[in-house]
């Protein structure tokens, strides 16, 4: 399969990178700077481009069977916007392409309803940390509301708090629901990008993942 990660110096679009070339795809990252990814393989050609200007994702997109974005917000007040910035210029990049398929990360607090958390972390802990977090989600939030009106195949694949922990290849996951679990290694969350790339239950829905 031929993937485009954006995002791929980020935190899990490493590991996106990695675990994709040991999956036997084909991988073309996109990088603002090249020198950041070092890794080298024949069936890796990184890109420099910005990730947040339509125009310079089409020839990273061009031809891909799928997109996988790790970008997110790099800090509480990002004027960026990264997450739904990355998000218009991907599905515009994507129009111009005629590519369907595409996986981004959100957040496990977006689940607003709390199905399938813990009483606590729904009543308590999620009111907490979107005071805490506001700008962050509220960009998750448009990034999500962009795919879902984009007419797209798309999955928004929903984290709780991230570590950098070695992945355990294994995962929780539910549906339009969070899996009952406060932590998950990035890898992890990458690993499931991967295997819900060709999964068509997973398309146009949020899926929650967790450890």
């Amino acid at each position: 399969m031929k993937l485009a990660v954006l995002g791929a110096t980020g935190g899990i679009g490493r590991q996106l990178v990695t675990l994709a070339l040991a999956d036997g795809h084909q991988v073309t990252a996109a990088v603002r700077d090249p020198a950041r990814l070092p890794v080298h393989h024949d069936r890796l050609t990184v890109v420099k481009a910005d990730a947040l200007d339509p125009a310079s994702l089409e020839p990273v997109i061009a031809g891909a069977d799928a997109v996988l974005s790790g970008i997110g917000q790099a800090g509480r007040t990002d004027p960026l916007k990264p997450a739904s910035t990355s998000a218009r210029a991907a599905v515009a990049a994507m129009a111009a392409t005629g590519v369907r398929r595409i996986l981004v990360v959100s957040a496990a607090p977006l689940n607003r309803s709390g199905a399938g958390q813990p009483l606590l972390a729904a009543k308590a802990f999620g009111p907490l940390l979107w005071a805490v977090l506001r700008d962050v989600y509220t960009d998750l939030e448009e990034m999500e509301r962009v795919l879902r009106e984009s007419g797209l195949d798309w999955t928004a694949v929903r984290p709780p708090r991230l570590t950098d922990r070695p992945g355990r290849g294994r995962y929780r996951h539910a549906v339009e629901s969070g899996p009952a679990g406060s932590t998950v290694p990035r890898a992890d969350v990458a690993r499931a990008m991967l295997d819900l790339v060709a999964d068509p239950a997973s398309y146009r829905h949020a899926v929650g993942v967790s450890s």
